[in-house]
């Protein structure tokens, strides 16, 4: 049976702010289509949620993080087996610091 997927309120604010970001560094065009290449990456964990690498930054918490990348961005989720679904929580941007992962979640 597929898991569902589920996105935070943190991690729909990030996708929201890369539309942004593209929408007016690019165009409306190249925006969407990034943002719907991010959403179609996560749908492939619907039926193999363990895909994606252990997130190394984040190995103290309660949660197994896991992470795909697509593009510049890691797309960090865990996998909820209580609830049965896939819930990311960050679409983090490589090119920062790393660091940064950690306060995110």
């Amino acid at each position: 049976m597929a898991l569902k997927i589920y996105w935070t309120d943190f991690s729909k604010g990030e996708l929201r702010l890369i539309f942004d970001y593209y929408n007016e560094k690019a165009s409306l065009k190249i925006a969407r289509k990034l943002v719907l290449e991010l959403t179609q990456e996560v749908i492939k964990l619907q039926n193999q949620p363990y895909t994606g690498q252990k997130e190394e930054l984040l190995i103290g918490k309660v949660q197994e993080f896991r992470y795909l990348v697509h593009r510049n961005y890691k797309i960090i989720y865990w996998v909820n087996t209580q609830k049965n679904r896939i819930e990311i929580t960050d679409v983090f941007d490589t090119r920062q610091n790393p660091v940064k992962i950690e306060s995110n979640i």
